[in-house]
């Protein structure tokens, strides 16, 4: 064990856990199953074909569209997949990209990496001004829930690394 192991486990032992720690560890862990789905989505984007995917919505949608045509649901999801043919590529890379970046953000945090701690924040930071922006013209609960648990994840990641001299300070 080196000096920096010692000084950690004597941290560790002065600074009990709380809720809030057990919060962050839990909203870490959710970021990071998201970043998996995510690449898990991009890749198979990427190896099933757009006429697929439309056929296999249909057949997922059909039975609550014979009860209720105008279901706001199944409608969004027949309106989704059907715009996929132009955009798959893009929309393959762009998940598999954000998601192995969330995954390499969230080991980091999870093993209290200093650079992990500016770099979740940069990039949490980031996507919460986008996601505002998008709410000045297209509104929607999910991304107002969205940003809500970005920004509770923002301030517990630097409640997180504020409480930890050895992740704030120091080379």
């Amino acid at each position: 064990m080196d000096v920096n192991d010692g000084h950690m486990v004597a941290e560790a032992v002065a600074k009990p856990r709380d809720l809030l720690d057990a919060t962050f560890d839990v909203t870490v862990a959710l970021k990071g199953i998201d970043g998996v789905l995510e690449m898990v989505g991009g890749l198979l984007l990427l190896v099933i074909s757009p006429a697929t995917i439309n056929r296999v919505a249909a057949a997922l949608t059909q039975h609550e569209l014979s009860q209720d045509p105008n279901d706001f649901l199944a409608n969004h999801v027949l309106k989704l997949t059907s715009g996929l043919h132009g955009a798959q590529l893009f929309g393959a890379l762009y998940l598999v990209s954000h998601g192995l970046a969330k995954i390499v953000i969230v080991g980091g945090l999870l093993r209290q990496q200093r650079w992990a701690y500016p770099v979740a924040l940069l990039f949490l930071g980031g996507f919460v001004v986008y996601q505002l922006y998008r709410m000045t013209f297209a509104p929607s609960i999910g991304l107002v829930l969205l940003t809500v648990f970005d920004v509770l994840i923002i301030w517990l990641t630097w409640r997180e690394y504020r409480r930890h001299p050895h992740l704030s300070s120091g080379p």
